[in-house]
């Protein structure tokens, strides 16, 4: 795997500071050391969305910050193709031109820049912006890299053998729906499907009633491939753009009665969030790990084995779900925490994702996701989702007001959150991803 995606350089030193007062608090998600990327407009205008990069509590306004000189010409013409509204043909310029609006913003938002009052007219408070995806997500595929669910799930239904013979060897994912994906803020209503209770001689088209989230990451594709091109392991992650939350709703009773032998359909399509900030692989570089199979695992296949995977493939990227509901709300209490897990327990990498999406021949292309599946630790309370958390809806969840939940009701609202924190580095987040459940529909 070429190192240079995961180089550190003067953007990641940790005491650089911005002159957005905001951006050097310490629980800041967006210090200068970040600069994700979303599409954005002020609420409830009629603007066209358009391309941001989060610092502190405000939004840089990449447009008009090129009409203002603030970036040099070459940088300001890559972003000429998100005048349309998405972020696919920046993304699809690859890293390095990433990594050189990076390097601008980052010296014209630093303490002392010459740039400060010119970038300071194009700021826009966050808490005044609203988002839209980021770009045109033309296919999702939903990977299953999390061991500690896949393990959990598996003991419900296989108590012998809960993982299947090939989960070890093949990175398992299904395509799934890419219209109903929504950014944080999203609400849906409670999906309908068939589902078939155990005393039932034939299913009933009804609402769900075990409906549950997914704690997932999100991995944007930047530069794509030719078809029937494959990208190689060393070279995977120069296709990565970023990553983002993402929380893939799950109607596990519809699910329950359609999955075989074809796998999820309705049970997923229904809704999708994802938060609205993509954090670059450039802003994470400081927070890779090395990626290592448990004694006695098999070792991958050589096209998704090589040395530098193993050195760093890893994200070390702390998670948690926590839920409000809809009588919280109306009390006025905050959300509480479900859940804390990592992404490090993965049993998968970015790249070796990417590396078998594409060692058919198949064209990943600018915006396509990929999922990680839910990521779960290895602790019973780090479980992410209420699947796990309620042993499949056999034990209660009782929250801190009384209230108890096997699986989410109407209003309940579910907010993601995550965050990488390493000493001698500033800690950097991906900010929420939220979703709300409405009743179903007549």
């Amino acid at each position: 795997m070429n190192p240079t995606p995961r180089q550190l350089d003067f953007s990641h030193d940790e005491t650089r500071r911005s002159w957005v007062a905001s951006a050097n608090t310490p629980q800041n998600d967006f210090p200068i050391q970040n600069l994700p990327f979303a599409m954005f407009r002020r609420t409830g205008s009629a603007e066209p969305f358009r391309p941001g990069v989060a610092i502190g509590d405000q939004i840089v306004d990449l447009l008009p910050a090129c009409a203002a000189g603030a970036l040099a010409a070459g940088v300001a013409a890559s972003l000429d193709g998100c005048r349309q509204g998405a972020l696919n043909d920046f993304m699809a310029l690859g890293r390095a031109a990433r990594v050189a609006l990076r390097h601008a913003l980052s010296e014209g938002l630093g303490e002392g820049s010459s740039l400060e009052s010119v970038l300071q007219a194009t700021l826009v408070p966050q808490a005044s912006a609203e988002y839209a995806v980021p770009c045109r997500i033309g296919d999702y595929t939903d990977f299953y890299t999390g061991i500690h669910h896949a393990t959990a799930v598996g003991k419900l239904f296989r108590p012998d053998e809960p993982l299947l013979p090939n989960y070890k060897w093949v990175p398992i994912g299904y395509h799934g729906r890419a219209s109903s994906i929504g950014v944080s803020g999203q609400s849906f209503a409670r999906p309908k499907g068939q589902t078939k209770g155990p005393n039932e001689t034939i299913p009933q088209l009804r609402p769900s009633h075990r409906l549950d989230y997914e704690l997932e990451l999100g991995v944007f594709i930047g530069q794509g491939n030719a078809l029937g091109n494959s990208i190689a392991l060393d070279d995977a992650e120069n296709h990565a753009f970023g990553l983002v939350l993402l929380n893939d709703w799950s109607a596990r009773d519809v699910q329950a009665w359609e999955y075989q032998p074809l796998g999820p359909f309705l049970a997923k399509n229904f809704a999708s969030t994802i938060s609205p900030w993509i954090v670059t692989m450039e802003a994470l570089a400081p927070f890779r790990s090395p990626f290592a199979r448990l004694e006695g695992d098999p070792r991958p296949l050589p096209y998704l084995e090589g040395a530098a995977n193993r050195e760093r493939g890893s994200i070390d990227v702390s998670l948690e779900v926590l839920i409000q509901t809809q009588a919280m709300r109306e009390a006025g209490l905050p959300p509480e925490c479900l859940s804390q897990s990592s992404y490090r327990d993965a049993y998968w990498t970015v790249a070796q994702m990417i590396t078998h999406h594409t060692v058919n021949g198949c064209n990943l292309q600018a915006g396509d996701l990929l999922g990680s599946g839910t990521q779960s630790g290895a602790q019973p309370d780090q479980a992410g989702s209420l699947l796990e958390l309620t042993a499949g809806g056999k034990k209660g969840l009782t929250l801190a007001n009384g209230e108890m939940r096997t699986f989410l009701e109407d209003g309940d609202a579910v907010t993601l959150r995550g965050h990488c924190a390493r000493s001698g580095f500033r800690r950097i987040g991906f900010g929420d991803c939220t979703g709300q459940v409405l009743p179903a529909r007549a």
